[in-house]
């Protein structure tokens, strides 16, 4: 089976066909830098990173571009509330948003561009889009003609009627009409010197739309093959990134575009402005990043996924089970002093691309992996041949990846896990090491009701307490 892709631009799922085969350029809309990064931000992030996981586990060599939006009203009033430099503000922000996709597992792109790196290719664009008529200067500002470009609206299927009789659309009186957009915007007074680039028509620095045209065309080129972004983005950044490209080369943008949903909350867009928006650094206080990875990938990537702390903690289970399962299967394999390799079976393998071929279903795929963990808990527990433990753990191994889950080493996962299980509930780590030191002596001295006692007391903290060939362990249940 072929991936097959919704493509926003025509409205229904198509077979991704590669410009060079087996190729692919994907560039995606990346993160405004003038605060932490939230989890609409890491929904995109988690979605479109294991998409490009899922390419190059099918053999495609991919080529990854996602930006960094570095110059942007919001950072430079950012900025001036603190007391710094714009630069200064937006290098900050990409250095805590890179720790913070660490912690998911989004692995970085090829290619991360700023906006602030590429001036001089915006400029050549808004210059070749003005000598054609598609834009014009006035008083430093540069405008793009939406009317001169009559595709304007095909993405996001509004026609220019609809548009302008919409009460957002912007009343500039510099404009020749109210549905133009800036290319360019002249330097105000009191703006920083460090966010001004001189141009043809004046110093300034670019609009947001502009940005992105540069940027994915210098590293994929004219036409590519894959553009993703927030749902939220079809209307108006990637609509006016058709426009301003197209009309500037002529040529297609991109052949297929693709959109992931809005995290919720109750049903509401998590927003600034309602004062829902959940920021992932606060969320990863209590819970470990895989959990939110989890979370994130349980619905398909274009639904609307409704956080709830119920949620998480449920995709917090399955991780649990995750990783119990390997450390399971591995202390077996050495009980048997199995000393073979597992080979991924291909049954496992062929689910996997079936789900993933289909859009990037990674809920059914999440499903398929919990099963495979289920299986190995089974084949454990029956004291099967250590070679089908082995296949079965090594087949859960290689699809976990494709979906960026499983990464770490077993013992070292559930350690994580646990502290962080034990501070939701205020439980102190070394209390309970202190709690199961006193009952391993008091069934060592035979004070059998005293060592059930201490267990009574764990369990009625939270600590469920578990005894194994290796010793005691613990773990605090969701």
């Amino acid at each position: 089976m072929a991936l097959r892709v919704w493509n926003t631009l025509t409205d229904q799922k198509e077979e991704l066909k590669p410009i060079v085969p087996g190729e692919v350029g994907i560039y995606v809309c990346g993160i405004t830098v003038y605060d932490l990064l939230h989890l609409g931000h890491a929904r995109f992030l988690v979605a479109f990173d294991t998409a490009v996981r899922y390419l190059r586990f099918s053999g495609v060599k991919v080529k990854y571009v996602r930006n960094w939006t570095d110059v942007d009203d919001k950072i430079i009033r950012r900025a001036g509330e603190r007391g710094i430099a714009p630069t200064v503000l937006a290098a900050q922000f990409i250095d805590e948003a890179r720790k913070d996709m660490l912690e998911l597992n989004v692995v970085p792109a090829d290619v991360e561009p700023k906006a602030t790196e590429h001036i001089a290719e915006m400029v050549d664009i808004i210059q070749r889009l003005i000598d054609k008529g598609h834009a014009y200067a006035v008083n430093g500002d540069v405008y793009f003609a939406v009317r001169s470009f009559p595709p304007y609206g095909r993405l996001s299927r509004r026609n220019l009627d609809d548009l302008l009789s919409g009460a957002r659309v912007d009343t500039n009186e510099q404009k020749r009409d109210p549905l133009d957009f800036a290319l360019w915007k002249a330097t105000k007074p009191g703006e920083p010197e460090s966010v001004s680039w001189p141009a043809p028509w004046g110093r300034g620095r670019p609009g947001w739309h502009i940005e992105c045209s540069a940027m994915c065309q210098k590293h994929l080129g004219v036409t590519f093959d894959l553009h993703g972004g927030g749902k939220d983005l079809v209307f108006p950044h990637h609509e006016n990134e058709i426009a301003q490209s197209e009309a500037a080369s002529g040529k297609p943008l991109a052949n297929a575009w693709l959109h992931n949903g809005f995290v919720t909350l109750d049903s509401e867009k998590l927003s600034k402005s309602l004062g829902n928006f959940k920021t992932v650094r606060d969320l990863l206080q209590n819970w470990d990043g895989e959990a939110l990875r989890t979370f994130l990938l349980s619905t398909h990537y274009r639904s609307p996924i409704n956080f709830t702390y119920e949620a998480v903690a449920e995709a917090d289970r399955r991780v649990d089970v995750l990783y119990e399962a390997q450390g399971k299967a591995l202390a077996y394999l050495a009980q048997k002093k199995f000393a073979g390799q597992g080979k991924a079976l291909e049954s496992a393998l062929t689910a996997f691309r079936e789900a993933m071929d289909d859009d990037f279903n990674t809920a059914r795929a999440m499903a398929d992996l919990l099963a495979l963990y289920s299986q190995i808990n089974a084949k454990v527990d029956g004291k099967a041949a250590p070679q089908e433990v082995a296949d079965l753990l090594e087949s859960a191994k290689v699809t976990g990846a494709g979906l960026g889950l499983g990464w770490r080493p077993a013992t070292e996962a559930v350690l994580r896990r646990r502290t962080l299980a034990a501070a939701r509930k205020g439980i102190d780590p070394q209390w309970v090491a202190e709690r199961i030191e006193a009952r391993l002596l008091a069934r060592k001295e035979k004070r059998y009701p005293d060592a059930d006692a201490i267990r009574a007391e764990c369990a009625a903290k939270g600590v469920e307490l578990r005894d194994g060939p290796a010793g005691t362990d613990w773990r605090v249940p969701a």
